[in-house]
Protein backbone atom coordinates (compact mmCIF):
# COMPACT_ATOMS: atom_id res chain seq x y z
CA UNK A 1 0.00 0.00 0.00
CA UNK A 2 0.83 3.42 -0.76
CA UNK A 3 2.45 5.82 2.36
CA UNK A 4 0.11 8.65 2.64
CA UNK A 5 2.27 11.59 2.53
CA UNK A 6 1.07 15.04 4.64
CA UNK A 7 0.03 17.52 2.39
CA UNK A 8 2.04 20.21 4.03
CA UNK A 9 4.90 17.94 3.18
CA UNK A 10 3.89 17.88 -1.19
CA UNK A 11 3.44 21.41 -0.98
CA UNK A 12 6.93 22.01 0.66
CA UNK A 13 8.68 19.47 -1.68
CA UNK A 14 6.77 21.54 -4.42
CA UNK A 15 5.54 18.53 -5.91
CA UNK A 16 1.55 20.01 -5.91
CA UNK A 17 0.99 23.23 -7.36
CA UNK A 18 -0.41 25.26 -5.31
CA UNK A 19 -3.23 28.03 -7.27
CA UNK A 20 -3.26 31.50 -6.32
CA UNK A 21 -5.69 33.99 -6.72
CA UNK A 22 -4.48 37.01 -9.14
CA UNK A 23 -3.84 40.34 -7.29
CA UNK A 24 -5.93 43.02 -7.51
CA UNK A 25 -3.70 46.59 -7.96
CA UNK A 26 -4.92 49.14 -5.69
CA UNK A 27 -6.57 51.93 -7.29
CA UNK A 28 -6.01 55.50 -7.01
CA UNK A 29 -9.68 56.17 -6.91
CA UNK A 30 -10.90 56.27 -3.25
CA UNK A 31 -14.66 57.08 -2.35
CA UNK A 32 -13.95 59.31 0.22
CA UNK A 33 -15.50 56.69 2.43
CA UNK A 34 -13.13 54.83 4.36
CA UNK A 35 -15.99 52.39 5.70
CA UNK A 36 -17.05 51.71 2.10
CA UNK A 37 -13.26 51.53 0.78
CA UNK A 38 -12.34 49.01 3.39
CA UNK A 39 -14.65 46.84 1.80
CA UNK A 40 -13.74 46.96 -1.80
CA UNK A 41 -11.36 45.15 -3.73
CA UNK A 42 -9.32 48.26 -4.48
CA UNK A 43 -9.68 50.03 -2.30
CA UNK A 44 -11.90 52.88 -3.58
CA UNK A 45 -13.83 53.36 -7.26
CA UNK A 46 -12.66 50.32 -10.20
CA UNK A 47 -10.50 52.94 -12.09
CA UNK A 48 -11.38 53.71 -15.55
CA UNK A 49 -14.49 51.66 -15.35
CA UNK A 50 -18.14 51.38 -14.73
CA UNK A 51 -20.00 51.82 -11.24
CA UNK A 52 -23.63 51.12 -11.57
CA UNK A 53 -25.41 52.51 -8.52
CA UNK A 54 -29.14 51.62 -7.85
CA UNK A 55 -31.94 53.12 -6.45
CA UNK A 56 -35.00 52.71 -5.07
CA UNK A 57 -35.90 56.48 -5.73
CA UNK A 58 -34.10 59.15 -6.96
CA UNK A 59 -32.65 61.15 -4.21
CA UNK A 60 -31.81 58.82 -1.94
CA UNK A 61 -28.53 59.71 -1.23
CA UNK A 62 -26.73 58.35 -4.45
CA UNK A 63 -25.29 62.34 -4.82
CA UNK A 64 -23.43 62.03 -1.31
CA UNK A 65 -21.49 58.82 -2.25
CA UNK A 66 -19.66 60.79 -4.86
CA UNK A 67 -19.02 64.23 -3.58
CA UNK A 68 -16.09 63.61 -1.91
CA UNK A 69 -14.61 62.15 -5.65
CA UNK A 70 -16.05 65.11 -7.25
CA UNK A 71 -14.46 67.03 -5.24
CA UNK A 72 -11.03 65.43 -5.24
CA UNK A 73 -11.51 65.71 -8.98
CA UNK A 74 -12.15 69.21 -9.85
CA UNK A 75 -9.69 70.62 -7.27
CA UNK A 76 -6.95 68.56 -8.89
CA UNK A 77 -8.19 70.55 -12.27
CA UNK A 78 -9.85 67.51 -13.68
CA UNK A 79 -13.26 68.48 -15.60
CA UNK A 80 -16.60 66.41 -14.44
CA UNK A 81 -19.22 65.88 -16.70
CA UNK A 82 -23.16 65.31 -15.78
CA UNK A 83 -25.76 64.26 -18.51
CA UNK A 84 -29.46 65.13 -17.74
CA UNK A 85 -29.62 65.02 -13.86
CA UNK A 86 -33.66 64.14 -12.88
CA UNK A 87 -32.39 67.13 -10.78
CA UNK A 88 -30.76 70.29 -10.91
CA UNK A 89 -27.42 70.42 -8.47
CA UNK A 90 -27.41 72.24 -5.51
CA UNK A 91 -24.55 74.64 -6.48
CA UNK A 92 -24.05 76.05 -2.98
CA UNK A 93 -23.83 72.21 -1.48
CA UNK A 94 -21.78 71.15 -3.87
CA UNK A 95 -19.34 74.09 -3.43
CA UNK A 96 -19.72 73.53 0.38
CA UNK A 97 -18.88 69.63 -0.46
CA UNK A 98 -15.25 71.21 -1.85
CA UNK A 99 -16.49 70.73 -5.47
CA UNK A 100 -14.91 73.35 -7.90
CA UNK A 101 -18.01 74.19 -10.68
CA UNK A 102 -16.18 75.50 -12.83
CA UNK A 103 -14.96 72.04 -13.83
CA UNK A 104 -18.22 70.91 -13.97
CA UNK A 105 -20.27 70.99 -17.20
CA UNK A 106 -23.92 70.16 -17.41
CA UNK A 107 -25.36 67.84 -20.35
CA UNK A 108 -28.65 68.48 -21.00
CA UNK A 109 -30.33 65.81 -23.34
CA UNK A 110 -33.44 64.01 -24.64
CA UNK A 111 -33.62 60.39 -22.95
CA UNK A 112 -33.09 58.77 -26.30
CA UNK A 113 -29.93 60.73 -26.39
CA UNK A 114 -28.69 60.23 -22.77
CA UNK A 115 -26.49 56.94 -23.78
CA UNK A 116 -24.64 58.37 -27.24
CA UNK A 117 -23.79 61.79 -24.99
CA UNK A 118 -22.49 60.13 -21.83
CA UNK A 119 -20.35 57.44 -24.07
CA UNK A 120 -19.01 60.16 -26.10
CA UNK A 121 -17.77 62.00 -22.72
CA UNK A 122 -16.36 59.17 -21.56
CA UNK A 123 -14.85 58.48 -24.40
CA UNK A 124 -13.12 62.06 -24.96
CA UNK A 125 -10.18 61.43 -22.94
CA UNK A 126 -11.25 65.10 -21.39
CA UNK A 127 -13.41 63.90 -18.41
CA UNK A 128 -12.49 62.41 -14.86
CA UNK A 129 -15.99 61.51 -14.20
CA UNK A 130 -19.13 61.30 -15.97
CA UNK A 131 -22.74 60.82 -13.97
CA UNK A 132 -25.57 60.02 -16.25
CA UNK A 133 -29.08 58.67 -14.93
CA UNK A 134 -30.17 56.98 -18.57
CA UNK A 135 -34.00 55.23 -18.29
CA UNK A 136 -33.56 52.92 -20.73
CA UNK A 137 -29.98 50.18 -20.81
CA UNK A 138 -29.88 47.16 -21.64
CA UNK A 139 -26.73 44.95 -21.13
CA UNK A 140 -25.11 46.42 -24.79
CA UNK A 141 -25.36 49.71 -23.94
CA UNK A 142 -24.04 49.46 -20.66
CA UNK A 143 -21.00 47.41 -22.19
CA UNK A 144 -20.16 50.48 -24.67
CA UNK A 145 -20.22 52.77 -21.43
CA UNK A 146 -17.63 50.29 -20.11
CA UNK A 147 -15.50 50.23 -23.31
CA UNK A 148 -15.94 54.21 -23.34
CA UNK A 149 -14.74 54.27 -19.52
CA UNK A 150 -11.56 52.40 -20.76
CA UNK A 151 -10.73 54.38 -23.70
CA UNK A 152 -10.70 57.90 -22.12
CA UNK A 153 -9.56 56.76 -18.82
CA UNK A 154 -12.27 58.30 -16.80
CA UNK A 155 -14.52 57.12 -13.78
CA UNK A 156 -18.66 56.40 -14.87
CA UNK A 157 -21.18 56.41 -13.20
CA UNK A 158 -24.61 55.02 -13.94
CA UNK A 159 -28.10 56.06 -11.46
CA UNK A 160 -30.65 53.37 -12.31
CA UNK A 161 -33.67 51.68 -10.77
CA UNK A 162 -32.98 48.80 -8.51
CA UNK A 163 -35.45 46.86 -10.23
CA UNK A 164 -32.62 45.99 -12.81
CA UNK A 165 -30.16 44.64 -9.92
CA UNK A 166 -31.87 40.94 -11.34
CA UNK A 167 -30.33 41.69 -14.71
CA UNK A 168 -26.84 40.58 -15.49
CA UNK A 169 -24.12 43.71 -16.05
CA UNK A 170 -20.87 44.55 -17.38
CA UNK A 171 -20.52 47.21 -14.92
CA UNK A 172 -17.55 46.51 -12.49
CA UNK A 173 -19.00 47.77 -9.42
CA UNK A 174 -22.63 47.41 -8.63
CA UNK A 175 -24.00 48.52 -5.20
CA UNK A 176 -27.61 49.34 -4.52
CA UNK A 177 -28.62 51.89 -1.59
CA UNK A 178 -31.72 50.80 0.83
CA UNK A 179 -33.66 53.70 2.33
CA UNK A 180 -35.46 51.68 4.74
CA UNK A 181 -35.21 50.57 7.32
CA UNK A 182 -32.27 52.41 7.51
CA UNK A 183 -29.64 54.00 4.73
CA UNK A 184 -26.82 50.93 3.89
CA UNK A 185 -24.92 50.17 0.65
CA UNK A 186 -25.04 47.10 -0.16
CA UNK A 187 -22.36 45.70 -2.80
CA UNK A 188 -23.81 43.44 -4.99
CA UNK A 189 -20.96 43.12 -7.75
CA UNK A 190 -17.31 43.77 -7.29
CA UNK A 191 -14.27 43.13 -10.22
CA UNK A 192 -11.38 40.89 -8.34
CA UNK A 193 -12.86 40.38 -4.96
CA UNK A 194 -15.56 38.63 -3.04
CA UNK A 195 -19.14 40.09 -2.71
CA UNK A 196 -19.25 41.60 0.97
CA UNK A 197 -21.89 39.44 3.27
CA UNK A 198 -23.53 42.34 4.74
CA UNK A 199 -24.47 46.11 3.67
CA UNK A 200 -21.97 49.20 4.96
CA UNK A 201 -24.60 51.43 6.77
CA UNK A 202 -24.61 54.73 5.98
CA UNK A 203 -24.00 56.26 9.42
CA UNK A 204 -20.46 54.55 8.95
CA UNK A 205 -19.48 56.34 5.50
CA UNK A 206 -17.41 58.46 8.16
CA UNK A 207 -14.69 60.87 5.89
Amino acid sequence: MNAVAPLSALLDARRVWRGRAPEVPAGDQPTGWRALDAVLPAGGWPDASLSEILLPVDGVGELRLVLPTLARLTQSRRHVVIVSPPYAPCVAGWRQQGVDMRRVDIVEAAEKDVLWATEQCLRSGSCAAVLAWPRQADDRALRRLQVAAVTGQALAFVFRDRSHLSNASPAALRLELEASPQPRIWVRKCRGGAVPPRPVPLTQLAR
